[in-house]
């Protein structure tokens, strides 16, 4: 009671005192702050625990990292099982399922159950990262204010918006391109205006992040020579095999979870899934964890990463056995972090790109100097990271501007562009969706700039159904049929039997000739005059899919049937009146 009292104290302060524009701005700094201070939490609860794994192994227990990722997605498991008894959202497909089909509307145990999750699942080694977790928590702080203090639905995904943009910001310290990536990868459709509590969302959390973590980079990295035009056919290649190793990414990701999703059983897959993992850190040390140590010894120069508690250490002074290792790394990165996800554990594909994105650029560095292209290796390494970004979420601004900034390598601008850029066209031409959206355009629930889509995307089949026409058997007779006509203004008739199955339609147009001959009311039959319609409806249907029927059809009334199950019809007006409600909805401030 005393909560509400200071809630409608707040309300009404805000609404005599308070304009609309300062209020959001205020909201977005608000959000901001708290994103910044949730990427600090999640920071140190993986630091903590990496430090507790440190010690436990020590220096001669190697064997114990083979087991830690395991530990980390049974402990992950557990408490999403028994203490929060909710599935944790992935993520940023999470955060646009939200914005699709649930009016931005994220679920108040997002605001904790991704971070506890993610913690445990990268702290002890699960090959993912914590930036789709910070986003998700992120946006679960947006929409939960949003709705707290009862903001309009563009509203709401203003401040989701603000919230996934604070998210990046913080966890990587890139405020310029956590804007870029609200607006490229969540899609968001903003005016100019709205511009400026993205700005307010991000400088605040970027902000928070400096006073706990310090201002430098991620990834700290020495520029070898500038922008050289001969090396432009060089990074043209790299745009290309980054592009086609995004697309292998995906398609490997999509087969390996997939995989795990014919697993019935958690258990079973956890011990798959462990098993599985466990036995590729043996054999590839370099894939344990985030990946972040060493794609910061790959910008430095510093390879041993790949030779270190591994079997063949002994061939670390190889130029043969690097590469060798770097296709295996190449190989079996995305397959240690999708068994990670299919396992049960939670985290994101961000640093794992980044990850696959060094080495590749590494390797492609090695290859080319081995005929004597004499090429700076680490800012290949560094370049390729943005074309693996591009490629795998389909975002080639938010990859040039995160990679820029996290690393400090703005003189390599003009190479990121190129790279990231072919990268993007490469993989868009065997791939249509990224890695987050290719399961929500499957289901038909994916978000793009297109208004007319978004609007048809969010109107439901099932809410639309009028269920106020008068049914008749297949088996009834004429006079049956003129008795209904009587009682009802409908003009179409369905035909349904004692089962509910759907067996056509009679249109009173159709029947006018005879339906007042009454030495026909006791001879003719229903199913006789009946008609199966070319189109009906799944309940279950997209709206883009039911508009294609009714321009096919010219039809104003199309049924809607569930396993052949007539439940009533859709017409046209009522699709018409309930876009233009949803068009008011969205555009309204």
């Amino acid at each position: 009671m005393r909560k509400m009292k200071i809630y409608r104290r707040l309300f009404l302060l805000r609404v005599k005192h308070i304009g609309h524009q300062q209020f959001v701005l205020i909201l977005a700094a608000l959000i901001g702050l708290l994103v910044g201070l949730a990427a600090v939490v999640i920071k140190n609860l993986v630091h903590l625990i990496q430090l507790l794994t440190d010690q436990i192994a020590g220096k001669s227990n190697f064997y114990l990292f083979l087991i830690f990722p395991s530990l980390g997605i049974l402990l992950a498991v557990l408490f999403i099982k028994y203490i929060n008894r909710r599935p944790v959202q992935h993520g940023i497909p999470g955060v646009l399922h939200a914005i699709s089909k649930r009016n931005g509307l994220i679920n108040s145990h997002n605001l904790y159950s991704s971070i506890i999750s993610a913690s445990l699942t990268v702290g002890f080694g699960g090959s993912v990262g914590l930036e789709g977790p910070t986003v998700a928590t992120g946006a679960a702080i947006g929409s939960n204010i949003g709705r707290w203090f009862r903001m309009s639905y563009k509203q709401v995904i203003l401040l989701l918006g603000c919230a996934c943009a604070g998210a990046m910001a913080a966890i990587f310290k890139a405020p310029i391109a956590a804007i870029v990536f609200a607006l490229e990868v969540i899609m968001l459709d903003l005016t100019l205006a709205s511009l400026v509590p993205l700005l307010v969302a991000s400088a605040t959390a970027t902000l928070t992040s400096y006073l706990f973590m310090g201002q430098n980079v991620l990834y700290s990295v020495d520029i070898h020579g500038i922008f050289i035009m001969k090396h432009v056919p060089y990074y043209l290649l790299l745009g290309v095999l980054a592009g086609l190793m995004s697309v292998y990414f995906t398609k490997m990701y999509m087969f390996v979870t997939g995989l795990f999703e014919k697993i019935p059983n958690i258990w079973i897959r956890l011990s798959v899934g462990g098993l599985a993992l466990g036995g590729l850190v043996f054999l590839i040390p370099s894939l344990y964890g985030e990946g972040y140590e060493p794609i910061n010894n790959v910008l430095n120069g510093n390879y041993g990463y790949l030779f270190e508690h591994a079997l063949y250490e002994k061939w670390s002074n190889s130029a043969l056995a690097m590469l060798v290792i770097l296709v295996f790394i190449l190989a079996f990165k995305v397959i240690a972090t999708s068994i990670t996800f299919g396992a049960g554990g939670i985290g994101g594909i961000f640093a794992p790109s980044l990850f696959i994105g060094s080495n590749l650029g590494l390797f492609v560095a090695k290859i080319l100097n081995l005929f004597g292209a004499d090429l700076p290796e680490n800012n290949f390494a560094l370049v390729g990271m943005a074309g693996l970004i591009a490629g795998v979420i389909h975002a080639p601004l938010t990859a040039i501007f995160l990679i820029a900034e996290i690393t400090g390598g703005y003189e390599l601008f003009m190479p990121l562009m190129i790279v990231a850029t072919i990268s993007y066209a490469t993989a868009r031409y065997f791939t249509a969706n990224s890695v987050y959206t290719i399961q929500l355009a499957k289901r038909g629930e994916l978000m793009t700039h297109d208004k007319d889509k978004n609007v048809l995307l969010m109107m439901s089949v099932n809410k639309l159904v009028e269920r106020d026409f008068n049914k008749i058997h297949p088996e009834a007779k004429l006079g049956d049929l003129v008795k209904v006509i009587k009682k009802t203004h409908r003009n179409i008739f369905p035909v349904v039997d004692d089962e509910g199955i759907f067996h056509g339609i009679v249109k009173m147009d159709d029947i006018r000739h005879i339906m007042f001959d009454t030495d026909s009311w006791d001879s003719v039959h229903v199913r006789d005059l009946m008609f199966m319609p070319t189109y009906t409806i799944s309940k279950d249907e997209s709206m883009e899919e039911v508009t294609k029927k009714f321009h096919a059809s010219h039809r104003y009334n199309i049924a809607v049937l569930e396993d052949g199950k007539y439940l009533g019809f859709v017409s046209r007006a009522k699709i018409f009146s309930a876009y233009r409600e949803m068009l008011k909805k969205i555009s309204r401030d």
